[in-house]
């Protein structure tokens, strides 16, 4: 299998490279803040509060900072560090959506003490869980306001919509410290390339829950993800939370073409050996690019649509490219993952462009460490 390019995957031409180290990951704040414009459109201007992006994809404190200037200020946190992250960089809501479990149940509740200007919620599904929480959360000035998780067909977490699930209202109602917030409903197994499948698959689940809702409208729910999301604002009152629309990258871009944001993070890479056979070797292992991808599809290179990979190791990628004559050790590429969110978390910062140049700025992710 060849490793094709996406058809929107696209990179401008960026000078000053020469002395920017590789592997490396470089963003362009000007294409994240074009993603962001059009995440607020997907909801509309007057809907801005109904956006709750997740920061996992991200990770960096300068993208929130940018999302808060457009008027953005809920997000999405899948740990906590990235809570911290985000309350740092001037966040108003944050979202844990794990389940706190062990000790990062007193870590949450100190997060509540340190950051009082910020809301802080977080989600639960299981009755152990929130008699936990309770029990940390009973010292503090007001309740810990909690979404359940509801699983909606991933079956990764949550709890089914049913009697179980009223058992854990019950339960919720039952303890101090605790309150019931709403629901949180994420629907990561509808990611088929068709926008009428995924629409279909949104309505089903806004059925459940609408019914679910319908005589308690005080409570919130937070739906979606980034393929869905639109959907979501288009068909619903909720809040939504998309992530990888932040970063874009080739996965999406390819598998769906019907959402309008840009690659705005690539890796740089060069070759650093030409091993014969018109195979080329880059400084492009598993510690700069998320290896969870079959081999062949794992990363994608814009200047090399017919290239094949052989094989990648802990620092090493190595390649077959009909081009192979045209390289020389030490010359640069860029390189399209093709899921950003893990691998932004292999880098300690990211080298910034702006109009095409590599300029001396870098982002720290801050919140790539647990």
């Amino acid at each position: 299998m060849t490793n094709a390019l996406p058809s929107m995957a696209h990179w401008p031409p960026t000078s000053k490279l020469e002395g920017a180290p590789s592997p490396s990951l470089l963003i362009d704040p000007l294409l994240i803040e074009g993603n962001i414009q059009r995440m607020i459109s997907l909801v509309g201007a007057d809907g801005i509060d109904r956006l709750r992006p997740h920061l996992k994809t991200h990770k960096m404190a300068e993208v929130v900072r940018l999302q808060c200037e457009a008027g953005i200020t809920k997000f999405k946190a899948a740990t906590l560090a990235e809570l911290e992250m985000a309350a740092k960089a001037g966040a108003k809501d944050v979202l844990l959506a794990m389940q706190a479990v062990g000790p990062n149940i007193a870590r949450l509740v100190q997060a509540v003490e340190r950051y009082p200007g910020m809301a802080i919620s977080t989600i639960v599904d299981h009755p152990q869980a929130v008699s936990d929480l309770s029990r940390h959360c009973r010292p503090l000035e007001h309740p810990m306001r909690v979404f359940i998780d509801i699983d909606c067909g991933m079956h990764r977490t949550g709890i089914e919509i049913g009697p179980e699930l009223e058992a854990l209202e019950a339960h919720i109602q039952d303890q101090e410290g605790v309150t019931l917030a709403g629901y949180h409903v994420y629907d990561g197994h509808l990611h088929d390339p068709s926008e009428a499948v995924r629409r279909a698959g949104v309505l089903k689940i806004l059925a459940s829950v609408t019914k679910l809702t319908a005589d308690s409208p005080e409570l919130s729910v937070i739906a979606g993800g980034s393929p869905t999301f639109g959907l979501w604002a288009q068909n619903s009152t909720w809040e939504c939370s998309p992530g990888t629309t932040l970063l874009w990258d080739a996965g999406y871009a390819q598998s769906f073409p019907d959402l309008p944001f840009e690659i705005a993070a690539v890796l740089l890479t060069r070759v650093i050996s030409k091993p014969g056979g018109k195979r080329l070797c880059l400084d492009l292992g598993h510690k700069a690019v998320a290896a969870e991808n079959p081999l062949e599809c794992r990363v994608f290179f814009p200047a090399l649509p017919g290239v094949k990979i052989i094989g990648q190791s802990e620092e090493h990628l190595v390649v077959e490219t009909e081009d192979a004559d045209q390289f020389s050790p030490g010359d640069l590429l860029y390189a399209l993952p093709r899921h950003i969110c893990p691998t932004v978390a292999l880098h300690h910062s990211a080298h910034v462009v702006r109009d095409g140049v590599l300029t001396e700025e870098s982002w720290i992710v801050a919140a790539r460490k647990r």
